[in-house]
């Protein structure tokens, strides 16, 4: 951990080129937590597996997190209150788009040694790297905009807290994530999940108390054109994609994978690539089952009962008690949105990191780089929040995933290209299938996002 007193570090490189790079090795990835958690002895036995795979476990719930954020409650419920379950499937399609992606990113980090910020360092240009990175931290503001609104909402609706003052108040979360950092890895991974814990909880509940229709709940499973059709559900769509499939999550992905101290041999990396894609398709598809929840909730309450306009967290927490009756529902639902914002806040602070050293190799102390992110999303906040009011925050929260998605591009198409070049990878190099599924999601989401930005500007 850096001095607070420091202001900047360039950092070093202290690695031999590598096989297939350009440059060398700098120094690894958020060093003060690289190769910090041990790793168990092999033992043989079902035991032995699993205290593997509970060694392994813990960076695939940090980038879960950022899928069950509350840009992703905006969408899901906008979604569910509008369309019904029709979206169901926008939201199934997605979180497999997800494991496989972040399937790659883990793969990346560990094969290589490098994230995916570094990675882009070594093989473009100069300008191309600014370039991406000046995208990054614009998906990065963008997120972190939706888990600010997203906690001020929560204060706001469980405390009474303006939410004016419950923006400035989420500034001061950088602490709580100091703090963990200070502790360790391992202590970060468990307040999370502990978090993600009570945000099942709670929509375990209201899925129960909501009481959907089982086979209309099956048949929005099924992808429909009517998706492509219908201007205002493919501004949705596009919406829960951004916030499903975050592009900062692959950065953050690429690094939090190189905690683990495995054996830098070719068994070892085999090895941690298995238990880390493990570990991050069980973390991903818990995330899918709560995203799920909350469309299901928005369905199976507001749609049924002809509210289909519900699109602010306020309404929905206002609704849900009355009409489920059942007076507990409205804090439910407070209580995880509040657990989903902070949740989200440390590890929009990890790809923070991770993008301004691996792009500029420049490192910031924790503190400054943390405000700096949140000073960038505050300000956007507290102009919508004063000038317009609640009923705004909303629309800031669908516009800020839209803009995720439209980044997403700049981080898949990179992360395809280096995990399917041998000379970079060697033996992890992407099979035939996993190269052509790798880019034929990078040419569908370029392809929808283009989609998306010819209906807005026809208006």
């Amino acid at each position: 951990m850096e001095s607070s007193t420091e202001n900047l570090e360039t950092i070093e490189p202290v690695h031999a080129p590598d096989r297939g790079w350009r440059t060398s090795r700098s120094s690894p990835s958020l060093p003060e937590s690289y190769q910090s958690v041990k790793i168990p002895a092999a033992r043989a036995g079902w035991l032995g597996f699993l205290r593997k795979l509970l060694a392994f476990s813990g960076p695939g719930y940090l980038v879960a997190v950022g899928y069950m954020d509350p840009g992703n409650w905006a969408t899901d419920v906008a979604g569910g209150s509008q369309f019904q379950y029709t979206l169901l499937s926008v939201v199934i399609i997605s979180s497999l788009m997800a494991v496989f992606l972040q399937h790659l990113s883990l793969k990346l980090g560990i094969a290589t040694g490098r994230d995916l910020a570094q990675a882009c360092r070594d093989h473009f240009s100069p300008k191309v790297n600014f370039a991406l990175w000046i995208g990054c931290e614009i998906a990065i503001a963008a997120c972190d905009l939706a888990e600010l609104i997203g906690s001020a909402i929560a204060l706001n609706l469980l405390f009474g807290i303006p939410l004016t003052w419950g923006i400035c108040l989420t500034a001061l979360d950088v602490f709580i994530v100091l703090f963990l950092q200070n502790k360790g890895f391992r202590p970060i991974e468990a307040f999370v999940i502990a978090l993600i814990g009570i945000i099942a909880v709670c929509f375990g509940i209201q899925v129960f108390l909501s009481k959907p229709n089982l086979v209309a709940v099956l048949g929005g499973c099924v992808p429909t054109f009517d998706i492509i059709r219908s201007k205002e559900m493919f501004y949705v769509a596009i919406g829960i994609l951004g916030a499903t499939v975050m592009p900062h999550n692959l950065y953050l992905h690429s690094s939090i994978a190189q905690t683990r101290k495995f054996e830098p041999t070719s068994a070892g990396k085999r090895e941690a690539i298995f238990f880390g894609t493990i570990d991050s398709t069980l973390a991903l598809t818990f995330a899918l089952f709560i995203n799920a929840a909350i469309l299901i909730v928005a369905g199976a309450t507001f749609y049924t009962k002809g509210h289909h306009e519900v699109a602010e967290l306020e309404d929905a927490y206002r609704l849900l008690s009355p009409l489920l009756g059942v007076t507990v529902a409205s804090t439910l639902f407070g209580v995880a949105l509040l657990a989903a914002g902070q949740n989200s806040t440390l590890t929009g602070t990890l790809a923070g990191q991770i993008v301004m050293e691996g792009f500029l190799k420049l490192r910031l102390p924790p503190p400054i780089r943390r405000l700096i992110t949140r000073l960038v999303a505050i300000v956007p906040a507290v102009i919508v929040s004063v000038k317009y009011g609640s009923g705004a925050t909303a629309k800031l929260l669908v516009l800020s995933q839209v803009i995720l998605s439209l980044q997403l591009s700049f981080a898949v198409v990179p992360l395809v290209m280096f995990t399917s070049n041998r000379a970079k990878m060697g033996e992890f190099v992407n099979g035939p299938i996993v190269k052509m599924v790798g880019w034929t999601l990078a040419v569908v989401i370029a392809g929808l996002n283009a989609t998306l930005l010819y209906q807005i500007a026809t208006g």
